[in-house]
């Protein structure tokens, strides 16, 4: 029986699976393919939740006496955007001067290639690993995250799986491989403040009541001073403001609402109820410093709406599992990587509350572009690192 031990073979069957978010796309089935010849016992549980789509996930777990290590992933992908801009269809897997295109070839069906290709060549080697290994891969990292890990992880939990590490195979590394691990990330919280005034004609300001002014003040105070400085781990706290709107097409109407929605990423200074309980101060400061309205100083009113589920800041401390994988790579490309918390946000947010968890796998440049690609060379040093892993993980008990 052939095993899956060819990496750009494993992410060729990968990207010409359309697997664009919430579709599974044929990606699903053709790794339960390739990890049923290992051994694994693979399912695929489907989620739901109302107002948004079914998502199916894959389980797979190959069992063993000793600790259990989870590779974490997803196989959906996002839109190609402009197909014809493309120098290869984005679904063809063409190599071209060394390099397989294709979305997905980074983020991330590249990991999920490289560790099913690390796991057979360590078993035709070694056997099983001294211990059990579990690929948890969702279909629903780049859309809602609603119907997928969060899900999966329960849903696993729950029949009793237990895990004591895990690593994540999102592109952490900025430029060339070997470059960093993510052993944490900021928290992220969003909202939206919202003024209401009064419409009515812009060369009539006395009959109408301009909400923009307030809420430039609000804006004002959300952005200085500086939440922080940063921690030793973490870079400093940060507030964007990504959208102010205000609904209104013409430029001699004064407008009935103005908005702002904003983002901050957070460090380990903070938790979201005190981030929540600073910006709401900020903002009842910032209001009572009045606004003029009719020749009168009023305060400003406003409202504060937050998004649903805040992302938590984490730091991972499991030396094993960090100096492990650390070594790996040091072993493999001949320098330490970087451990860094930097970055957005990824499904290792979720797995945290279960196990100590690492991020590591190709370079990321490209990612959600136009032309995805990795380097075929890439793909066979990622998974010397992860087979060199496998076997020192393990060995280590």
């Amino acid at each position: 029986m052939m095993l899956p031990k060819d990496p750009a073979e494993n992410l060729a069957a990968l990207i010409r699976c359309p697997s664009v978010t919430p579709a599974e796309g044929g990606a699903l089935a053709a790794l339960d393919a390739m990890l049923k010849p290992l051994g694994f016992a693979v399912e695929r549980p489907v989620f739901s939740e109302d107002g948004t789509p079914d998502i199916e996930n894959l389980y797979a777990r190959l069992s063993g006496n000793g600790p259990h290590l989870m590779f974490a992933g997803h196989t959906d992908v996002v839109p190609v955007g402009d197909e014809a801009a493309w120098k290869h269809p984005p679904f063809s897997a063409a190599i071209d001067n060394g390099e397989m295109y294709g979305r997905g070839a980074v983020d991330m069906k590249g990991g999920i290639a490289c560790f099913v290709a690390a796991l057979a060549r360590h078993i035709e080697a070694h056997g099983n690993p001294k211990g059990s290994v579990s690929l948890l891969i969702t279909g629903d990292e780049e859309g809602p995250a609603i119907n997928g890990t969060t899900k999966l992880l329960d849903w696993a939990a729950g029949k009793g799986e237990k895990w004591d590490a895990s690593i994540v195979g999102e592109p952490t590394n900025p430029e060339k491989l070997g470059d960093m691990i993510k052993i944490g990330r900021r928290g992220s919280i969003s909202g939206t403040v919202i003024v209401n005034g009064r419409q009515g004609h812009a060369a009539y300001p006395h009959l109408a009541d301009n909400p923009v002014r307030g809420l430039m003040t609000l804006v004002d105070a959300l952005l200085v001073p500086d939440f922080d400085k940063g921690t030793k781990d973490f870079q400093p706290t940060n507030l964007e403001i990504t959208s102010i709107d205000v609904g209104n097409p013409a430029t001699n109407v004064i407008p009935a609402k103005a908005t702002a929605s904003f983002n901050i990423r957070f460090n380990d200074t903070w938790t979201d109820e005190t981030l929540q309980a600073e910006v709401h101060n900020r903002l009842d400061v910032a209001a009572r410093r009045k606004k003029y309205r009719k020749g009168r100083r009023e305060p400003i009113e406003f409202e504060l709406v937050w998004r649903d589920r805040p992302s938590h800041v984490f730091l991972t401390r499991d030396e094993k599992l960090i100096e492990t994988l650390s070594s790996s790579v040091e072993a493999v490309i001949g320098r330490r990587p970087a451990l860094s918390t930097s970055g957005g946000t990824s499904d290792a947010r979720f797995i945290k509350d279960h196990c100590p968890v690492v991020e590591f796998g190709l370079v990321g440049q490209t990612m959600h572009m136009v032309d995805e690609r990795v380097a075929v060379a890439d793909l066979e040093t990622l998974t010397d690192i992860y087979g060199r892993f496998i076997r020192d993980w393990f060995e280590r008990g």
